[in-house]
């Protein structure tokens, strides 16, 4: 999610003016669209009024955010050419909708049409300038909130339908009695059997002290079981796990995105690691899409000396002059750090990678990440509708872009191909991550030397200094993480012969996994072969689980440690075999070389150690793994 925040003053009059029209022609294209009798009437008139708010969009402008300068906005007049060629446009439109509503063969969504209208107008500005509809600005807004009205429950669509991976402690659905593995049936008396995550998530969300009906079929049990569960605030945290990967290195997983309680969040976590004796850390960004740039510079503020540049913001009106943000810190930490990013990692977690990198604070590992340099406003439409307008682009704090390029104008070359380096043969298992700080992009790009003489490139995003790939998953990996979870389902309910002591009757949180727990011995993975002869439809056969079997132990942990002590734990259990964490942790040292180097102005060179892990360990792109979404 980019960062952004919704407006609520403008600038100066023109662009108050310019967001009042733009507000009232929204106002009467969906009000026309939702009123059938004059949809047929008023299709042309529609679609003028969204050429016309766009004309005018690029104008729009908000008031500063905290700790930013003040500076002036300037309104330009339309001229006679301008006008003229607005009125051309605006022809051109009228002629093409006429055509569309008198000639087409087959009915016209009206309401569809003028969505699709605005969203296709903000695509030719930017990948980034983006409409919601009521149901996803409200989603939009509940991510920032850090909290949202529904149940507890972390859902995931599998082969045959949308099952429950987790339940959130001290929610409605902990409290009902939902477990790991129910399968959601009906939501409302609807059936949900063939339902996508994101429709049980639209409708099991609601009111605060409503009630909701869910049926789900259970793992052990003949009959569907009904749940009636009233409705309450679910935490949405930015930070979902925190513990200690090894004597005196903590882990921060920073990757819920950045919200309003970001920085708190982190403030907590670093306080009650050091009480367990951290000494030194990994700051995970993996994945993390973004969100509030005041919580970016939060949170880089908690780790960088007091009026250290963090970013600086440039673009039209408000942003004509640079806009620098600076650290608010008093009393940054000074634990060894390194910050892991990947290339999902985007907008403000690059603001906090790039200010790390820059200032020499800490190492950056991983892969290079998203690119997403640009700033939106959210600008809240009539009928709870809105939109994301770019207004501006974020530099590091020596001057790197952090955007992509997209004058492709290809929506699917820029979110679908955005890694240069997918063709490139990946590690395999039992090799070290690379020993050598990762390579620019391009020489071609603009350099930028810092205080420490480290030379960094602009445009495309964060370059890690030390790369450390994941491996694509295949075919089969899918198939057999797939198995897991449902061979886990049957294990978590004590219906596997022999291996009833493996059933869990209640969820034990905030405990971290023991080796003694749940082991994954011989009898376990014997039963899961016999699972995969019995059960054509998981497409595996034996020997495939044979070939990969150290691989299958850490899936089936996985699974059944969620099962027992919640998803936390379960990802505690792949983080502390994940190829990147582990490279994270081998270079702290050469992290904290660096920041003493950087403190006390003398020059460094490093040579990064090679960090060996066990060679059943291989990453496994969040992509591949089914998505998760928390109701």
């Amino acid at each position: 999610m980019p960062p952004f925040k919704v407006i609520h003053k403008r600038a100066d009059v023109a662009s108050a003016l310019a967001a009042s029209l733009c507000y009232i022609l929204t106002s009467l294209a969906i009000e026309a669209a939702r009123t059938k009798d004059f949809m047929r009437r008023s299709f042309t008139f529609i679609a003028v009024l969204v050429i016309v708010a766009a004309t005018i969009a690029g104008g729009l402008s908000a008031k500063s955010a905290r700790r930013r300068s003040a500076s002036n906005s300037n309104a330009t007049a339309t001229s006679p050419a301008d006008k003229y060629e607005a009125d051309r446009i605006e022809n051109d439109y009228r002629e093409a909708i006429a055509t569309v509503e008198d000639r087409y063969a087959g009915e016209v969504d009206y309401e569809k049409a003028t969505q699709a209208a605005i969203q296709g107008m903000l695509f030719t500005l930017d990948p980034h300038s983006v409409y919601f509809p009521a149901a996803e600005f409200k989603k939009l807004k509940e991510d920032q909130a850090s909290s949202f009205y529904g149940i507890g429950v972390q859902i995931v669509r599998h082969d045959d339908g949308v099952y429950i991976q987790s339940v959130v402690e001290s929610t409605p659905a902990s409290r009902a009695g939902l477990r790991y593995g129910d399968r959601i049936v009906e939501v409302d008396g609807k059936d949900a059997r063939d339902w996508s995550s994101d429709q049980v998530s639209r409708n099991v969300r609601g009111a605060r002290g409503e009630s909701v009906m869910l049926k789900v079929e259970r793992a052990g049990q003949e009959a569907a079981v009904n749940f009636k569960i009233v409705r309450d605030a679910v935490p949405l945290p930015s930070i979902r796990n925190a513990f200690m990967l090894s004597p005196g290195t903590g882990y921060v997983g920073l990757v819920g995105g950045f919200q309003h309680t970001t920085d708190d969040e982190l403030r907590e976590s670093i306080s009650s690691l050091k009480k367990d004796g951290m000494r030194q850390l990994v700051l995970d960004l993996r994945n993390n899409p973004g969100g509030l740039l005041d919580q970016a510079i939060d949170v880089a503020s908690e780790f960088l000396p007091r009026e250290k540049v963090i970013v600086s913001v440039k673009g039209r009106s408000e942003y004509h002059d640079p806009v620098i943000y600076k650290s608010n810190g008093s009393d940054p930490e000074d634990l060894p750090l390194v910050v892991l990013i990947n290339r999902n990692t985007a907008s403000a977690s690059e603001i906090v990678a790039g200010a790390i990198q820059d200032h020499g604070r800490g190492l950056i590992v991983g892969e290079t990440s998203f690119g997403k340099g640009l700033v939106q406003h959210v600008f809240q439409l009539p009928y709870n509708h809105g939109l994301t307008l770019t207004t501006a682009r974020y530099y590091t704090p020596y001057g790197r872009s952090l955007q992509r390029d997209y004058s492709s104008g290809s929506i699917y070359d820029y979110y679908a191909r955005h890694d240069q380096n997918d063709n490139q043969q990946a590690i395999q298992p039992g090799q070290p991550s690379p020993a050598e700080p990762a390579q620019s992009r391009s020489t071609n790009a603009p350099a930028f030397r810092t205080a420490a003489g480290r030379v960094f490139y602009g445009g495309g995003g964060i370059t890690p200094d030390i790369e450390a790939r994941a491996l694509s998953a295949s075919v089969v990996r899918g198939r057999l993480i797939e198995a897991a979870f449902y061979f886990t389902r049957e294990l978590a309910a004590g219906t596997v012969l022999g291996l009833e002591s493996y059933r869990v009757d209640k969820v034990i949180y905030n405990r971290g996994p023991r080796a003694t727990d749940f082991p994954v011995n011989d009898r376990v993975l014997e039963a899961f072969r016999n699972y995969i002869r019995k059960d054509a439809t998981r497409h595996l056969v034996v020997t495939q689980v044979d070939a990969d079997l150290d691989f299958v132990k850490l899936r089936l942990r996985e699974e059944i440690i969620t099962a027992a002590f919640g998803a936390d734990a379960g990802q505690r259990v792949l983080l502390e075999s994940d190829p990147q964490a582990l490279r994270a942790v081998g270079v702290l040292p050469d992290a904290k070389r660096l920041a003493e180097a950087v403190r006390n102005g003398t020059p460094i060179s490093l040579n990064f150690r090679t960090v060996r892990w066990p060679s059943f360990v291989r990453g496994i792109p969040e992509s591949e793994e089914p998505d998760q979404i928390l109701v």
